[in-house]
């Protein structure tokens, strides 16, 4: 009576390696599934505009030049929720600043 016996291992050693790969490959899956995003990796301000009143400002977020961005970019947050990107250059955005930052409602 002929038997048969069970393996667990694949006799041909390019099964296993591919096998280990696709475990790898799983497993890095898994990992980089639950990494957290990174932020926008690119300038958000292409154009500026120009002669926006302070009474229409809800917010102003100013962020500094980085990997993400060479330059220093204002977002004001408009009372009608609209984002606008402002001249960071410009005497009227520095003045809205200072306010906005005496004032408290700076991110």
């Amino acid at each position: 009576m002929a038997r048969a016996t069970l393996s667990t291992a694949p006799s041909n050693p390019r099964v296993l390696r591919v096998a280990l790969l696709l475990l790898l490959l799983v497993a890095a899956g898994r990992r980089a599934a639950g990494a957290p995003l990174a932020t926008e990796l690119r300038c958000q301000c292409l154009q500026t505009l120009q002669g926006i009143h302070l009474k229409n400002i809800q917010s102003v977020k100013v962020k500094s030049p980085g990997p993400h961005c060479a330059q220093t970019e204002v977002i004001a947050t408009l009372k009608n929720g609209q984002k606008a990107c402002l001249n960071p250059t410009s005497p009227m955005v520095k003045k809205i600043i200072e306010k906005m930052l005496k004032n408290g409602k700076s991110n």
